[in-house]
């Protein structure tokens, strides 16, 4: 049985995934698998830069438009579901692409999530109350001082995954970051990790112009639209609660506009460090197309021809 290969293409936001990955997958002649945590629900579409129906219609997209954002919807589940469709998808394909700037929902995929301990008894509903008084600044305050490892990741803007390290150690006197040292699950394919980046001041130029392109678009009428959501964590990360503040009257346009741009560069920037952290992804400037063909070529070569 021919060896069946994941090529995951990882990175900031506004670096190039999806242009790279479309060129890619017609290459190869094979699908995505987007894993990108806010792409997966039908209703954000401006905000989360989803790829247009044109680029939809070139090569199959899998996890985009796949789920309500009123569900909840984990990295587990998505490790679940996408291990299942890659067992469907490996029967005729030799190589699929998984991309997409989450790092935890690509770690779910390649090597599994920790096996992490059961919280205490109310200790979960006193943190989230915690959050809802408090504000997640404060209980980012709290991880960074606890646990500052895991500060240090994009994770740190994810209200559940704060919530979680706080329970971790709070259970164990353990920092979450020290679970993560587990053994990876083993996978019935290879991974080959391929990460891409730009000169800092050329991905925060592109990083501004599609905050510009998103408010031109409607970004500030699709965040409207779903105020009866907004407790949703999709709804709490970059792009969107800032938003929700000019709607409530927290500030005017041009904050707004100002906080979007200094978040999203703040969220590439965790982004980066994330994938730097894991040590295994192998760095390409992200309009190095020949560059990362050719890594790919050579990672698997002798098990299948690439066309």
């Amino acid at each position: 049985m021919a060896e069946k290969y994941l090529i995951v293409i990882a990175g900031p936001t506004a670096v190039g995934k999806t242009s790279l990955c479309l060129r890619l997958a017609q290459e190869l002649r094979t699908d995505i698998i987007s894993a990108d945590s806010r792409q997966f629900f039908r209703e954000l579409n401006i905000g989360t830069a989803k790829p247009t129906p044109a680029e939809l219609a070139q090569v199959p997209h899998h996890f985009i438009n796949t789920h309500s954002v009123a569900e909840a919807y984990s990295a587990g589940d998505f490790e679940r579901d996408a291990l299942a469709l890659l067992d469907q998808l490996f029967v005729e394909k030799d190589v699929v692409l998984l991309t997409g700037g989450s790092g935890l929902y690509i770690k779910a995929v390649c090597e599994g999530l920790d096996d992490l301990p059961q919280p205490l008894p109310g200790l979960r509903e006193e943190l989230t109350h915690r959050l809802r008084e408090e504000g997640l600044e404060e209980l980012q305050a709290e991880v960074h001082r606890l646990d500052p490892d895991f500060a240090a990741t994009a994770e740190v803007h994810n209200p559940q995954r704060v919530v979680r390290a706080l329970e971790v150690f709070y259970t164990t006197g353990r920092p979450l970051s020290s679970f993560q040292e587990n053994k990876k699950t083993a996978r019935p394919f290879r991974t080959v990790l391929v990460a891409l980046e730009r000169e800092r001041p050329e991905l925060y130029g592109r990083i501004e112009q599609r905050m510009d392109a998103m408010l031109a678009e409607g970004l500030v009428e699709e965040v409207r639209g779903l105020t009866a959501y907004r407790q949703q964590h999709a709804l709490q990360t970059v792009g969107y609660k800032e938003v929700f503040g000019y709607l409530d009257g927290d500030y005017d346009y041009h904050e707004m506009t100002r906080l979007l741009k200094q978040n999203s560069r703040r969220y590439a920037k965790r982004q980066l460090t994330w994938f730097r952290h894991q040590g295994s992804f192998r760095w390409f400037g992200a309009d190095d197309y020949a560059g990362v063909l050719g890594y790919i070529r050579e990672s698997t070569l002798g098990y299948f021809d690439l066309y």
